[in-house]
């Protein structure tokens, strides 16, 4: 059996039910990794200083956030890849022109185009986003993450054109008209990459549990990609296993398949 060294875990639909709550066998499955000495990464597209409270709760102090844009290991900055700028204006251009609503993801804020709109004010209070802030064209943003928000499946063409990005749908119920906007070349699978090259480990000694198609690159970057029951039925052929799902001890039964916790 290959040592396993490292876990990696999303958060919204992996750990986080989808009534806000988390399992005891999914905290007790963490604990117990840990005591083996096993490094536990929480790894979302959320942005960091939104998730600072559920990391401590759950004692996790290496985050990937942003969609893998941002990482912290043990507390301490590791990396961070803002986006370009010119792409944030086309992005900003284009939802404008589309009448579609979008929040930045900055270091410390959520940029919101429009603090008003009853779709934005329904994602505030979902994902329970704190550090708000209307977006200002005279602003210079280091943007490291960015969601579009009401969107229909026939306005993704609009963005697509946008060189190396594509647009990720939101695996949260009442929230899959928003769209993660995913770099080719910056997302949780890069992340995920550079935390085991830093650590000194190979992609056999990682574990990763994902249920959107944020997730698909993490999966297919370790040595156990498990896919949560509840995924996004397109992230199924990226994971090398299936699990329960979020209601049902998803991670706690995936863990325990690969022989680590009791």
């Amino acid at each position: 059996m290959s040592e396993y060294k490292v876990l990696f875990l999303d958060i919204d639909g992996t750990i986080i039910k989808p009534d806000d709550s988390i399992e005891e066998t999914t905290i007790k499955a963490i604990r117990q990794v840990q005591e083996k000495g096993i490094k536990v990464f929480l790894a979302t597209g959320r942005p960091l200083h939104e998730i600072r409270e559920l990391a401590d709760d759950l004692k996790v102090n290496s985050l990937i956030g942003y969609n893998g844009a941002y990482a912290i290991y043990q507390g301490k900055d590791l990396f961070q890849e803002p986006m370009n700028k010119k792409t944030v204006k086309q992005f900003i251009n284009i939802a404008k022109e589309n009448k579609h609503d979008l929040v930045l993801y900055t270091r410390d804020q959520n940029i919101f185009t429009d603090l008003e709109a009853k779709c934005v004010k329904e994602f505030i209070e979902k994902f329970h986003l704190h550090k708000n802030d209307s977006y200002s064209p005279a602003k210079d943003y280091e943007v490291l993450g960015m969601t579009l928000i009401n969107l229909e499946s026939g306005d993704i063409a609009l963005y697509n054109h946008e060189d190396q990005t594509h647009l990720s749908q939101v695996n949260v119920e009442g929230m899959h008209h928003c769209y993660d906007v995913i770099r080719d070349k910056v997302n949780k699978g890069i992340g995920v990459e550079y935390v085991l090259k830093h650590l000194g480990l190979v992609k056999e000694n990682a574990i990763a549990f994902g249920d959107g198609l944020n997730d698909k690159e993490m999966l297919m970057s370790v040595g156990e990609g498990f896919a949560m029951g509840n995924g996004h039925p397109d992230l199924f052929q990226y994971a090398k296993h299936k699990t329960t799902t979020v209601n049902n001890s998803g991670i706690y039964n995936g863990l325990k398949t690969l022989g680590i916790i009791q």
